[in-house]
């Protein structure tokens, strides 16, 4: 999605109160909708994509799929254009709505003010990386655990988020 896109600002309950593009949310720290899902293969293990050196949480494993939902754009279809862009999954592929919230953050010169609406997807497909991302890796959800409590800085501030409000069995 440019930053001339348009994205709905929404309030805390998710009402749509205008129309903007993207760069106008993010200059002014509006609240606006992503999808931002976790991907876990049949051997229940987390895909994580390490991002590429342009991007917020530049050389962290963040959560596979995350992107902003256009404006009246419905949040499956969403997700599912993300996870096609992003990790190049076109099959009809499994997912579930986990969760949703705020994650409000100033970073490379943006103020983003984001409501995640968060899924999982179940999917054994070998990942196609977009520029996004520079390359991916597998974790147990032992190993995540382990990862989290030694190296925490390896992973970015999103998925701390989401560990912390949607997943917090991973920090035990």
């Amino acid at each position: 999605m440019s930053q001339d896109e348009l994205v709905d600002v929404i309030d805390e309950n998710g009402k749509v109160l205008k129309v903007v593009t993207k760069r106008e949310a993010h200059a002014s720290g509006l609240l606006h909708k992503c999808v931002v899902s976790e991907v876990i293969d049949s051997q229940g293990r987390w895909l994580m994509v390490l991002q590429a050196k342009d991007r917020q949480d530049a050389g962290q494993y963040v959560s596979p799929v995350g992107g902003h939902i256009a404006s009246g754009e419905n949040e499956n279809n969403a997700l599912k254009r993300e996870a096609s862009e992003e990790l190049g999954l076109t099959e009809d592929f499994k997912f579930e709505y986990i969760g949703q919230g705020i994650f409000n953050r100033e970073v490379i010169g943006r103020k983003e003010n984001h409501l995640f609406i968060l899924y999982k997807i179940y999917s054994d497909t070998k990942p196609i990386l977009n520029h996004e991302s520079d390359s991916y890796k597998y974790f147990t959800e032992d190993e995540l655990k382990n990862a989290l409590k030694t190296n925490p800085k390896q992973f970015g501030d999103a998925f701390h988020f989401v560990v912390k409000n949607i997943f917090p069995h991973l920090l035990k």
